[in-house]
């Protein structure tokens, strides 16, 4: 549990460094009908920018986890896009295949963003993402490269489905695991939509009984989970397993796909 804790104010201090990026996001997404996919691992500092647009956007998408090392996803991604490179991003419901992270938020922005347009600040990333490169390092590195036990076990059946926000620490945690078993999910953002939804769920600004926004998606998660909103919360169609707390997911991951 301590060296769980460790891992928690580690992730919490490299979502620091990016000074509140992947916490807040529209209540009232464009969500496409077929299912956005990014091909990424964790630790990548270009495939944290494209996450932080995602929560931005409060966008949900496929997870398909490429770490160093991976036999699984890395391949696919060299069949279709003829490289390997991260992130690797594509949208069914206009045909797009692309990498280069600057070319997918632009992407992002025009097609499913208020305005159409890329905001300034994330318009022009530095070509060295030293910022988010010393997050990565701050991290201990997770979520780089693959867990070799699990080198040859098969995919599961059905995508898990994890619930959070990129600058959530104890979300960060268990999607460096899942990056490190290779085990591909769908991404439900849960993006903060207002300044009452701040703070831990035991903690929030706004003292008092949560009441998410009216017609958001907060307030729709909400009725999924039965409860109030706590990230990050796993459901796996494989075994019927349904949970919160990242320590306990963590766990859950290792034993039930780390063998």
């Amino acid at each position: 549990m301590v060296n769980h804790q460790m891992k928690v104010i580690q992730a919490l201090a490299s979502s620091l460094t990016e000074g509140g990026r992947g916490v807040s996001g529209t209540a009232f997404p464009k969500q496409p009908e077929k299912s956005l996919k990014l091909y990424e691992f964790e630790g990548s500092p270009f495939c944290r920018r494209v996450r932080e647009v995602l929560t931005l956007l409060n966008l949900d998408y496929e997870v398909y986890p490429c770490p160093k090392g991976g036999q699984k996803y890395r391949k696919i991604v060299k069949e279709k896009g003829g490289k390997n490179r991260f992130p690797f991003f594509i949208d069914e419901n206009t045909g797009v295949q692309m990498y280069e992270s600057q070319d997918i938020i632009h992407y992002l922005f025009k097609h499913y963003g208020r305005t159409g347009t890329t905001p300034k600040k994330f318009a022009h990333y530095p070509k060295i993402p030293v910022v988010a490169l010393a997050g990565t390092i701050i991290n201990g590195a997770r979520g780089v490269w693959i867990n070799r036990k699990i080198k040859d076990r098969a995919a599961p059946e059905q995508l898990l489905e994890l619930w959070g926000f990129e600058a959530s620490p104890f979300t960060r945690v268990v999607r460096a695991v899942l990056t490190e078993l290779e085990l591909p999910y769908v991404y439900h953002n849960v993006a903060k939509e207002r300044w009452q939804d701040m703070g831990p769920a035991v903690l929030r600004l706004k003292p008092g009984k949560y009441q998410p926004l009216a017609g958001g998606k907060r307030e729709k998660t909400v009725e999924i989970m039965g409860r109030d909103i706590q990230v990050p919360y796993l459901i796996d169609p494989n075994t019927g397993v349904k949970m919160f707390e990242s320590a306990q997911i963590v766990k859950y991951l290792n034993q039930q796909y780390g063998h």
